[in-house]
């Protein structure tokens, strides 16, 4: 039986939370989405607030993954330890609040979410994400388990790609908010691509003012970071998996703008 999982690029601000929210679930609808997940970390610019992890889950969010800034606002540490459908990356440090990883029951189906974070030009506090994910991997098998690797290097993310092969239903790369042309479903069947991308401004350096970019890399001071106004993109990647192997056997892009 076929399975939909829809995966969301990082969502910026207030403009990609409110383009998000008017077109998420038209989107589920047409596309007969079984599970969706949603990048969220950048929903304050950076990191997110638990009133912004509760629209995302009511906007149609089944799960909501973090990445490095996951803890960019205090307020939402107790909130990480409450809500079961928020997950941090799993190979922090055991004092993070939180969970990396859960398995959401369907009725007929268990998902399993991880979400992990890049250590190349990122992250080097952070435990080891190949062994942290064959560890979480040890803990039963559910019917799909999908990853969120919020990684910096995309061959970081390619050989976390290779090395899940065949163990997992599906891999997504976020945290560059650029997507990436590689969608392909690996020689064992995880289907896979580098970056989802974004949702948030078109006419913007992710998610930021071009000005203000433009003019951190003259060596100026561009100031607090703000997000443009106008026009919105939501960009993630529909993968469709075969509940009978729990693996891939398509991947297709979206950009909603």
């Amino acid at each position: 039986m076929e399975f939909k999982v829809l995966a969301i690029g990082d969502v910026v601000a207030e403009q990609g939370m409110a383009h998000l929210e008017r077109h998420l679930r038209q989107v589920q609808r047409a596309e007969k989405i079984d599970f969706t997940v949603v990048n969220g970390e950048n929903t304050s610019g950076v990191g997110i607030t638990p009133d912004e992890a509760r629209r995302l889950y009511q906007a149609g969010a089944d799960v909501i993954t973090l990445g490095n800034h996951a803890m960019g606002k205090r307020q939402i540490a107790n909130f990480l330890d409450d809500a079961s459908y928020i997950l941090r990356p799993a190979n922090f440090s055991g004092r993070a609040p939180g969970r990396g990883h859960g398995i959401y029951d369907l009725g007929r189906f268990q998902v399993r979410v991880i979400n992990l974070i890049g250590r190349c030009d990122l992250y080097w506090q952070g435990e080891n994400p190949f062994t942290v994910a064959d560890a979480i991997l040890k803990e039963g098998k559910p019917t799909f388990t999908l990853l969120d690797f919020h990684a910096q290097a995309t061959s970081e993310k390619l050989a976390m790609g290779y090395y899940l092969d065949g163990r997992i239903s599906a891999m997504w790369g976020t945290h560059t908010h650029v997507p990436t042309a590689d969608e392909r479903v690996y020689p064992k069947g995880t289907g896979y691509i580098s970056d989802l991308g974004m949702t948030g401004p078109i006419e913007s350096v992710l998610g930021v003012r071009p000005e203000q970019s433009v003019e951190s890399f003259l060596g100026g001071f561009p100031g607090r970071y703000e997000s443009p106004t106008g026009a919105c993109k939501l960009q993630g990647a529909i993968f469709t998996l075969e509940s009978e192997t729990g693996l891939c056997t398509s991947v297709k892009r979206i950009d909603i703008r």
